[in-house]
């Protein structure tokens, strides 16, 4: 159950020939592949292309009837590795997945890749979230291509743009005999636009189709003496034909008058940042027409060394916008300009920072500041004079707290770090690693349980060095997601082979939740097209862990305190694994929600759970919060002038999980939880009785309230 549906948005990739597409850029990119004739496409989820894989299970039905295989990879390397079907066939394939740490996973697979070439157009769709939207660490997936001799495509972001880089993109592939990047950020997928659509192509040759003439060619191996052909194949004919069909084409893009003192080279995906720059500064409009030269670079690799020195013929200076670190196309830049004797000066990180995300004042202050050391004949009359103190920026950290993130309302991961704090408390303190995805919240407060994560599924691998014996047991923390993409063999096998003596908890919450709750191999759903309903605790004992305890309920935090401590203190010598299984609490409000309201409108009586706090009972100790750290759970201050601290108190976001009630019992705390469930158009009964309860307990209170003292009087 994805995080977003868009079975209706895709019944517009049906559109044909000189119809006008509406919609985001992700959905534009599925229909460039099937108007480019793509033959298989398939990837993995993860920001910000996990709807992208949304969109194509969901266009399942559109991609059989033109023959196009789909696949949902198990991780980016399986994806990698499925464009090996272009290396002797000509069929266009396409993959995705996030980067560059999925760059980083299926990177065996892709420099295999770039070494043998292809013969169909093979295209690597790379979602790259750099900056404050980002989860990742900040690198970038250029140094990667660069490595390998892939060309890497940056559009500009809007959607003909997009559109056009998908087409061109599997074009240069079938040119030059090689892989190709196609970089989208996080505002070329999410953008919003416009573009005459094409009739969608079967294509030509099908994977099934291919099944029935296999080829081969040994030279295509990687493998020596071909291996170094391979490399001289590179550099000798791809590189040049790539060069000439990039320029012959207009893959890059020129704007702007012909001639100026100074020019502006960019990457495609930053092009939208410089111009606003522009146009606040009265050098651009709103159409993008600027007064300053501009090199659009919507292929940042390989540089074409002609049309750039052409481009640079003639001005004092450029400054060269590139966002991230190193600066890959700068240095390339300036080597080509070293080389051609030429005068002019480039400028980048001189001017821009170093690191960081170009954001719109960022942008705005290093092309001015660019514009006044090189032209600054250029700027209008209403920009500051040089010496003019700048505009003073209100410091919005003051006002506004930080907000790291967090488990959502009612997650059934909460409670599993709740009663891993309840064992420390009694235990001590462990090595902890953690892993990527939701679990990793762990390691925040409240809770503060795990320090470090090395990979997606590489938990319980990366407390490999500290299994050499200790006072204490390690333990790692891996989430189902992980466990299927890299984390059976790469964690429990290594545990397993290892004869580990420490402690993995496996976080299963049915769903690759972290990435918009897709599915999984240990799903609980019926998938049409998948195969689900496989259970973790069988991929466990057929990999040869003996010890594994299973917890359905994760909200059962004494269970899971008295498991966990039972793993940390049993004399067994092997590796030890919970499974602690509970449906995300998004996904099954997802799926809950609607069917209330539905049953709630027709008028059938719906009970649903809700928890709140005993003002007269809460001490105010709020320990409460820091073993649960629930949004739902806040603080109130009481009107009793006798009670200065505030109490707890859970607001109209609970969704009755109960987690705040067993970590209360667990740890022995105050009994200040109750639930009350709300009933839905009750029977006449129901209702008569609730109202007569409302009147007893008005009359009581009343009758209390009147005993009470009041300080209210004021004595003569």
């Amino acid at each position: 159950m994805a995080e977003r549906s868009f079975k209706r948005e895709v019944e517009d990739l049906r559109l044909g020939a000189g119809e006008t597409f509406t919609g985001e850029g992700i959905l534009a990119i599925t229909k460039a592949l099937l108007e480019a004739g793509v033959g298989y496409v398939g990837g993995y989820q993860g920001a910000p292309i996990s709807h992208l894989m949304d969109v194509l299970a969901d266009a399942e039905d559109l991609l059989s009837e033109l023959g196009v295989r789909y696949e949902a990879n198990a991780s980016e390397a399986a994806a990698a590795a499925m464009l090996a079907a272009s290396v002797h066939y000509p069929i266009r394939g396409a993959v995705t997945f996030k980067g560059p740490v999925g760059v980083n996973v299926a990177s065996d697979a892709l420099a295999n890749l770039a070494s043998s070439g292809v013969t169909g157009g093979a295209l690597v769709i790379v979602g790259e979230d750099y900056g404050e939207g980002s989860s990742i660490m900040q690198e970038r997936s250029h140094g990667f291509a660069m490595k390998s001799q892939f060309w890497l495509l940056d559009p500009r972001p809007n959607l003909p743009s997009i559109v056009k880089s998908v087409k061109q993109g599997f074009d240069l592939s079938e040119a030059s005999n090689t892989p190709v990047m196609l970089m989208v950020r996080i505002r070329s997928c999410h953008v919003t636009g416009q573009f005459e659509t094409a009739d969608n192509v079967i294509p030509p040759l099908s994977v099934r189709d291919a099944l029935s003439n296999p080829r081969s060619d040994f030279e295509r191996v990687v493998l020596p003496p071909f291996s170094y052909k391979q490399e001289h194949d590179k550099i000798d004919k791809r590189w040049p034909a790539a060069e000439a069909f990039i320029r012959e084409n207009g893959l890059n893009e020129m704007f702007g008058p012909q001639t100026a003192p100074v020019g502006l080279v960019v990457q495609g995906g930053m092009f939208n940042g410089v111009i606003r720059a522009l146009q606040r500064l009265g050098l651009a409009d709103v159409e993008g027409n600027s007064a300053i030269p501009i090199y659009c670079l919507n292929v940042t690799y390989p540089m074409v060394r002609d049309e750039f020195l052409e481009f640079a013929s003639g001005k004092d200076a450029l400054l060269m916008v590139e966002e991230g670190q190193p600066e890959f196309i700068e240095q390339s830049l300036a080597t080509m300009l070293n080389r051609a004797g030429s005068p002019t000066r480039l400028h980048g990180k001189d001017i821009f920072p170093m690191a960081g995300e170009y954001t719109g004042q960022v942008m705005l202050d290093s092309v001015t500041t660019f514009l006044k050391q090189a032209a600054p004949q250029l700027l209008p009359g209403q920009v500051r004079a040089p010496n003019a103190p700048p505009p003073e920026i209100p410091d919005l950290s003051e006002t506004v707290p930080i907000r790291p993130p967090g488990f959502c309302t009612g997650c059934p991961e909460r409670p599993i770090f709740a009663a891993m704090k309840l064992v420390e408390g009694e235990l001590g303190k462990h090595q902890i690693s953690g892993d990527i995805g939701c679990h990793l919240f762990g390691s925040l407060p409240p809770f503060e349980i795990g320090g470090q994560t090395m990979g997606y599924g590489l938990g319980p691998a990366s407390n490999a060095a500290f299994d050499g014996g200790g006072a204490r047991r390690a333990v790692s923390f891996l989430g189902d997601g992980g466990f299927w993409h890299n984390g059976l063999s790469s964690s429990i096998g290594n545990m397993v082979y290892n004869k580990s003596d420490s402690v993995a908890i496996i976080v299963d919450n049915y769903y690759s939740a972290a990435t918009g709750g897709q599915d999984l191999m240990s799903s609980r759903a019926d998938n049409p097209t998948k195969a689900t309903n496989n259970p973790i605790s069988k991929a466990l004992e057929g990999v040869g862990v003996k010890w594994v305890r299973q917890i359905d309920n994760t909200y059962e935090v004494g269970k899971l305190r008295d498991t966990i401590r039972e793993a940390l203190t049993t004399e067994y010598d092997g590796p030890k694994v919970i499974v602690a299984s509970s449906e995300c609490m998004l996904n099954k409000q997802r799926r809950e929600k609607p069917v209330k309201k539905k049953a709630i409108g027709e008028g059938r009586r719906i009970e649903a759970p809700r928890f709140g706090v005993d003002e007269d009972i809460c001490t105010g100790d709020h320990a409460c919060i820091r073993l649960s750290g629930c949004p739902s759970l806040s603080l109130k201050t009481l009107d009793d002038p006798l009670r200065d601290d505030p109490v707890a108190s859970i607001d109209q976001t609970c969704v009755g999980c109960g987690n705040c009630g067993e970590v209360a019992d667990a740890a022995v705390l105050c009994p200040s939880f109750y639930r009350a469930d709300v009933v839905h158009n009750p029977r006449p009964g129901e209702a008569r009785m609730a109202g007569l309860r409302r009147s007893v307990i008005g009359w009581l209170q009343a009758r209390r309230a009147a005993k009470q003292v009041s300080f209210d009087e004021v004595v003569q």
